[in-house]
């Protein structure tokens, strides 16, 4: 089988909708959730690969509930899939730690494909959103201390924020933890950023962000 899913959300008709989606392209979808409260055991118990997770539900809802499933099941991967594409929304999500922030406008497809991404160590966003977050990162204006546009346009959302740890002085594994992903994974963001950038070594990758920041 392939990944093992959890569907969170309070519309019995979108968790069967997506459990079919989500079981025709491969995946394993070991459960379900109406709210954040049960969102939280069901990871507990199941232990899944990702939890595909709705914010606005009654009682718990997805945003308050994110860092109890991180906490819950640290190896799985949470992706939110909501109709709210607000950026105190968005940056909240990120910040507890969401590996993904997809619209529902997405087309079934594509919300398949970017969980399959996800599996395998990438970021999931919506196009919409990954221009509203990179304009923030260019801008500075986000609050983890912004990457200039001449180094943001070049990576994607997960080698900024690899960019960014290897920016706090993090080494592979204290990344590898941060993110929930693999070390190995981090050396092949790691990697890739670096031929993006044109450099052959993190420290000068760190300096050309310098640099950047200070032009």
């Amino acid at each position: 089988m392939g990944a093992r899913v959890i569907i969170v959300d309070d519309h019995p008709l979108t968790r069967d909708a997506l459990a079919s989606l989500l079981g025709a392209h491969g995946f394993d979808v070991c459960g379900t959730a109406e709210d954040g409260a049960e969102a939280v055991r069901e990871t507990g118990r199941l232990q899944p690969d990702v939890v595909l997770l709705d914010l606005s539900m009654p009682g718990v809802d997805g945003l308050s509930a994110l860092p109890a499933i991180r906490d819950a099941s640290p190896g799985c991967e949470v992706v939110v899939l909501t109709a709210s594409g607000t950026e105190d929304n968005l940056l909240a999500a990120i910040r507890a730690g969401a590996a993904g922030y997809l619209l529902k406008t997405e087309p079934p497809e594509r919300i398949a494909e970017f969980l399959e991404g996800v599996v395998h160590g990438d970021a999931a966003l919506s196009g919409s959103i990954a221009r509203r977050l990179l304009d923030r990162l260019r801008t500075g204006s986000d609050p983890v201390g912004g990457v200039p546009d001449a180094i943001a346009r070049k990576l994607s959302a997960r080698e900024l924020e690899v960019l960014l740890l290897l920016d706090e002085h993090l080494g592979t594994d204290e990344i590898a933890r941060r993110l929930y992903i693999s070390e190995h994974t981090v050396r092949s963001h790691v990697k890739s950023l670096l031929r993006k950038l044109g450099v052959s070594s993190r420290r000068e990758a760190l300096e050309q962000l310098s640099l950047a920041r200070a032009a």
